[in-house]
């Protein structure tokens, strides 16, 4: 019996270390939820007694899981609102803003449409419904379709304030994610869209095809600028950039903050660059936990 005992002991507490794993939840934006995923995988690799479990939604998704106790990290296309930090003070939760990456959103059309460049306001009519036949801005007849994200969504939300400054057209097709709404506009010859500029490209860093990217103007007397111009990005000329968010309650401890401290390592730089995104000093912000 006592040799049996000394030869399952080990065996019984490798077990148990299998079993001891630490969870970490992270939930929100759908633009950042590829991205971190592979993050996540990274850190996994030279942490494996740590779990992270990623999951979409929408931006406004994730800030009411992290307002909820439902979730240790929110992924945010969008900075939190006051309406969202008064929800949170009432329930006793403190968030905290980590940036850790950049995007440059990028708007796309149906290749048959003979277009190479906007100014951000007529995007902005467009959008709004006062722009509703290609015609208009010169690029052939045919009745414009609108593809955008749902109202959840951070991106939805930054794109309505930065572009339309009003309203959406109720003729805006709400797609539930950004592969859809590259789907979309792969599929339907009159679309227009707007998708993360991570997306505009594979995992082998090829253009995808099926679209078209527009060249961005935004008033300011500069010349018409590609997301993918990234020399020009990073100067600021293109002028759809924006911060990518992580929101935790309070300032991160343990290993949710090596968690996201890996996320300003070389090897997750690497991985930030691959996917077509932006590191926060190429767009003028900084990468630190606030």
């Amino acid at each position: 019996m006592r040799r049996s005992l000394l030869f399952f002991l080990p065996f019984l507490l490798l077990q148990c270390r299998r079993q001891h794993v630490e969870t970490i939840a992270v939930k929100g934006s759908d633009t950042e939820l590829n991205l971190v995923l592979q993050l996540a995988e990274a850190y996994m690799e030279i942490e494996p007694g740590v779990s992270v479990s990623i999951t979409g939604g929408g931006s406004g998704v994730g800030i009411a899981a992290l307002i909820n106790g439902k979730t240790d990290i929110a992924n945010s296309s969008r900075e939190i609102n006051k309406y969202e930090i008064g929800m949170a003070g009432n329930r006793h939760i403190h968030p905290e803003s980590f940036v850790f990456a950049a995007d440059a959103l990028a708007v796309i059309v149906h290749p048959s449409i003979q277009l190479d460049s906007l100014h951000l306001s007529d995007l902005g009519k467009i959008y709004a419904g006062d722009i509703t036949d290609w015609a208009q801005t010169g690029a052939g007849a045919g009745r414009i379709s609108l593809y955008g994200r749902q109202s959840n969504s951070g991106t939805f939300i930054y794109f309505r304030e930065k572009v339309l400054h009003r309203d959406f057209s109720p003729d805006l097709k709400q797609m539930n994610g950004t592969a859809q709404i590259l789907e979309a506009v792969r599929n339907d010859p009159g679309a227009i869209g707007y998708v993360g500029l991570g997306y505009l490209t594979d995992l082998h860093g090829t253009l995808r095809e099926g679209i078209r990217i527009i060249r961005l103007s935004d008033g300011h007397g500069g010349p018409a600028v590609s997301p993918l111009e990234k020399s020009a990005v990073q100067k600021g000329l293109y002028p759809l950039t924006r911060p990518l968010y992580q929101y935790t309650d309070g300032f991160p401890e343990g290993k949710l903050r090596e968690f996201m401290e890996f996320e300003k390592t070389t090897a997750a730089e690497s991985i930030i660059e691959k996917n077509g995104y932006l590191l926060p000093r190429d767009a003028g912000l900084a990468a630190s936990i606030r």
